[in-house]
């Protein structure tokens, strides 16, 4: 009467699971850099400025695309 065919348990490593794969996937594509640099800005320089979000992703754009030296 009632009762689940599988163990609670098995949701949860489910859920836990899921939600490796979804942390990999946005490190993978660095969806999550700028909540990595403030873990770091945190950790390594507590008193220091941080960027906002905006300002972040316009330096690793610049970093990015100057590093290009081809043409076309």
């Amino acid at each position: 009467m009632g009762t689940d065919m599988e163990p609670r348990g098995s949701w949860q490593a489910i859920n836990a699971a899921a939600r490796d794969a979804w942390d990999f996937l946005r490190r993978l594509s660095g969806d999550d850099a700028y909540d990595r640099y403030l873990a770091h800005m945190r950790a390594a320089h507590p008193h220091g400025a941080t960027l906002s979000r905006r300002d972040f992703e316009l330096d690793r754009q610049q970093r990015k695309w100057s590093r290009l030296s081809r043409c076309c």
